[in-house]
């Protein structure tokens, strides 16, 4: 009887936790309900006062999503996969988007241009792997202070080379246009397609990661990198390729948002800050969280810019903080 007493007594504790959704306490439960319930009442009263630019920030939220994931996911390859922290991602955007620049410019092809920030950001990234960050694997604090002392090195070079202009990028005329849509009446044509090629890439990179045989290398390697070199795998090979790629990405992003905005210095930093904050609520090494991180602060800045220009950032950095606060590894990453 004493031994069933004591288990009764044990059991006791879990029972008034049962009906609290995905384990989260009582007070994480109440903060998600006044969360919900705010924004909520700020959907109808905004429907309700002007739907139009409702759906317009809405969907300025989707194509900045885009253009933050495109850039967020080759961070997310880098930091996420292969545990490397290189600050200088934003730099190889804004070095992808004035070398793509420079070749639209001399060639007259947009399509040049996505080529070649592609290939120059991937190059760098390829050099970064192979005279950096091989001979700081596991050393995190020295490849922040290293990769930031990169970042302002290629970010001065840019600035004596292509100045403190504004440059923008001519895509090709049947990108140019709008498109009917109900209650937003016409939006752009270009920032459309914007979205439909974030999505194709994702989609293009999660089968990348998760069904090919060079994928599972990569993560065979950064979870257990000797067991993988003694499978007979040239481990620096991989991650040497997998840096290439990331930065690539970057690269790309830079042509492509320069032409749906535009390119100037400073750039580097804003997408560097929106990659980490992306990542952080994503998750680390997830693609799939990294499409969510990039929804989530995008619509935060946009809605923020529309209601409240003056906090609109502040926006961000409480999603951020609250990815932090309630699930430190990410929405979809991995204790």
């Amino acid at each position: 009887m004493a031994s069933i007493d004591l288990q009764n007594k044990t059991d006791t504790p879990a029972l008034p936790r049962a009906w609290i959704p995905y384990g989260l306490r009582p007070w994480q439960a109440l903060l998600w309900v006044i969360g919900l319930s705010v924004l909520g009442v700020f959907i109808i009263w905004a429907l309700a006062s002007n739907a139009r630019l409702f759906f317009t920030t809405l969907l300025n939220s989707l194509t900045l999503a885009g253009l933050y994931f495109l850039v967020a996911s080759g961070f997310t390859l880098v930091f996420g996969l292969m545990r490397n922290v290189n600050l200088a991602h934003g730099s190889l955007y804004l070095l992808g988007a004035y070398c793509g620049w420079v070749a639209g410019e001399h060639t007259g092809s947009w399509t040049i241009a996505v080529i070649v920030g592609f290939l120059v950001a991937a190059l760098t990234g390829l050099l970064l792997q192979l005279l950096v960050f091989r001979f700081m694997q596991g050393q995190d604090l020295r490849q922040t202070l290293v990769t930031i002392g990169i970042s302002i090195v290629i970010a001065d070079i840019m600035l004596w080379i292509w100045g403190a202009e504004i440059y923008t990028f001519s895509p090709p005329r049947w990108m140019f246009g709008s498109v009917a849509l109900p209650l937003v009446e016409a939006y752009p044509t270009y920032r459309l397609l914007l979205m439909v090629g974030a999505i194709s890439i994702g989609l293009l990179l999660w089968l990348f990661l998760a069904r090919t045989r060079i994928g599972m290398m990569i993560r065979a390697g950064v979870d257990d990198r000797a067991m993988l070199a003694a499978a007979g795998v040239n481990v620096q090979l991989v991650f040497a390729i997998t840096f290439a790629v990331g930065a690539g990405l970057a690269g790309l992003g830079g042509v492509i948002g320069g032409s749906a905005l535009s390119i100037s210095p400073g750039e580097d930093t804003r997408y560097l800050l929106a990659s980490l904050m992306v990542v952080i609520v994503g998750g680390m090494g997830s693609v799939p969280g990294a499409a969510i991180g990039a929804i989530l602060i995008a619509t935060a800045e946009q809605y923020g810019q529309a209601y409240a220009p003056t906090y609109g950032i502040v926006f961000t950095f409480v999603i951020m903080a609250a990815a932090l606060a309630f699930r430190p590894q990410g929405l979809l990453g991995r204790k």
